[in-house]
């Protein structure tokens, strides 16, 4: 019982539930370009710059009114935003030629990717059991490229393995992006983080949506289907964009990591119900085999918070009785051996 309420309490409640609210915004992101794609739009750089602009108006002007100076050299964020808004195209694009459960799935090679940089450039040190829960995350994903590469309808899109290509592709600049992020984040604050995100993410989206996407633009017929997939797919982004940062704050990156998993359960369920499409059974094994090593992985992140704690504990521990030994040696020093010294000084 005690066990319960302490899984139950008030803070992992929070952090379950805003969990589940970004996994939601994943999920309805794919869904958005899953519709345009549909409707035969292709524009992944447009469906991300409002994401962009809604960036510079709220946290650029929260900014302006509490009159912060910006703390890191602006050239980092101009590349930060370059490879953003690449991954975000990448990504997006690859609903043009694969399916939506694909793209949710592959989107988790992110995590590896994640793990070399930081081992690389962060020097952040791994145990045995990450490296597992990795292991069986690639072999979840191999599975979905297999599972596309011998599909018999073209339910997966009219080129899957291109589409798989380029969200593996995307998923690595999610990376670069991600250990950027957590660099900058350290150096600097959030709110300036993603207001220069922001900004220079529109200017780079702007310029390649005149040179990309301009006559895409132009012969598109702007009904409500259309509007509709392009205003929720910015929302959803922007969504995400900000609440991340609350949820690691509260329930760190394992329950981010977690979380995000239930968006590949939340597009298998689109795919069956709402484009009433057939899924291969080996997107099920593929599932199951993420979702195991996505918790060994997060076990073993667990185990190493814990183990950090520990130490910083003992560490103050050793500190706080160093001290105490110096002190007391100060005390009985004049009281031993500088007696005389001692009276004659007071």
């Amino acid at each position: 019982m005690v066990a319960l309420n302490k899984f139950l309490s008030k803070k992992r409640l929070i952090g379950l539930g805003l969990g589940q609210f970004v996994s939601l915004l994943i999920t309805s992101t794919g869904f958005a370009s899953s519709e345009l794609s549909r409707k035969g739009i292709d524009a992944p750089t447009s469906q991300s710059f409002l994401n962009y602009v809604l960036l510079v108006v709220v946290y650029g002007g929260w900014m302006i009114y509490k009159k912060r100076s910006i703390q890191t050299k602006w050239y980092y964020y101009l590349l930060l935003g370059f490879i953003d808004v690449e991954a975000n195209f990448l990504v997006v694009k690859a609903y043009q030629y694969t399916s939506l459960t694909s793209v949710m799935l592959l989107d988790c090679w992110t995590i590896p990717s994640v793990i070399f940089l930081t081992w690389i450039f962060l020097k952040t040190k791994y145990r045995i059991k990450k490296f597992a829960g990795v292991a069986i995350c690639i072999a979840g994903l191999a599975l979905v490229v297999f599972s596309d590469v011998h599909a018999t309808d073209r339910t997966a899109g009219s080129n899957p393995v291109k589409g798989d290509l380029l969200v593996i592709f995307g998923s690595m600049l999610y990376a670069v992006s991600n250990v950027s992020e957590e660099f900058l984040v350290k150096t600097g604050d959030r709110t300036e983080l993603m207001a220069m995100l922001g900004i220079f993410g529109a200017i780079i989206s702007a310029c390649q949506i005149s040179i990309l996407e301009r006559n895409e633009l132009k012969s598109v017929h702007w009904t409500p289907g259309a509007v509709f997939p392009f205003v929720g797919f910015s929302s959803a982004m922007f969504l995400f964009y900000s609440a991340v940062p609350v949820l690691l704050k509260i329930s760190g990156s394992a329950m981010l990591n977690l979380s995000l998993l239930t968006s590949d359960m939340w597009a298998v369920l689109i795919r069956i119900f709402a484009y009433h499409q057939k899924v291969d059974w080996l997107y099920f094994i593929a599932f199951f085999a993420v979702t195991i090593g996505l918790i060994i992985y997060s076990w073993g992140s667990e185990e190493e918070e814990k183990t950090s704690e520990k130490a910083d504990v003992d560490h103050e521990e050793v500190k706080c009785r160093d001290e105490e030994s110096a002190n007391g040696d100060l005390l009985a020093g004049p009281s031993s051996g500088s007696q005389g010294f001692g009276d004659g000084k007071h």
